[in-house]
């Protein structure tokens, strides 16, 4: 065998694992079941299992590529996020109930917990820090002075949001 084919059958033998092992292994088992189909029922039955494997093929890159993500191919911000990226639904109602309305149920239940999904979004998304796996570098991001207002492991500083700390949150999370 030649020395340039030892050595990457070295490599790849040393490593399992590896996307390169991987792909040598199943390469093996592609070309194995092609090489059985074609000796037990022909030509037709192999070519059968050629387009078969190529399907599942194209389909297993496509989602190793990202392509089954659900925020246009970008993996690693959902899973920083540890579920779908927060939608913008509703958000003018939430902001005048929250003015009009100075209940600490509402910005318990609802005004809170909506801007923090929005920061840990922003946060993941520009900056690919968890909010709340890296709270430190969360809260230097966003700013100490405004921080206590999301901060998801302590409750809120007052119990009614005033206005002018909501436009100074909605500034930051643009800013950021």
């Amino acid at each position: 065998m030649p020395a340039r084919i030892q050595k990457f059958v070295n490599s790849v033998v040393r490593t399992p694992g590896s996307v390169r092992h991987s792909l040598v292994v199943l390469g093996t088992v592609a070309v194995g079941a092609e090489v059985l189909l074609a000796l037990a029922d022909g030509a037709a039955a192999a070519a059968t299992g050629f387009a078969l494997v190529t399907a599942v093929a194209l389909v297993l890159a496509r989602y190793a590529a990202g392509g089954g993500a659900q925020d246009s191919d970008h993996r690693k911000r959902v899973r920083l996020l540890g579920s779908h990226a927060p939608a913008l639904g509703g958000w003018r109602r939430i902001v005048a109930k929250t003015l009009a309305d100075d209940s600490e149920v509402h910005l318990r239940t609802v005004m809170r917990p909506q801007l923090q999904r929005l920061f840990a979004a922003r946060l993941a998304e520009r900056h690919g820090v968890a909010m709340h796996r890296n709270p430190r570098r969360a809260r230097a991001l966003v700013g100490a002075e405004l921080w206590p207002w999301i901060d998801p492991g302590a409750s809120a500083p007052q119990p009614t949001l005033p206005e002018p700390v909501l436009r100074a949150l909605l500034d930051r999370l643009e800013a950021l």
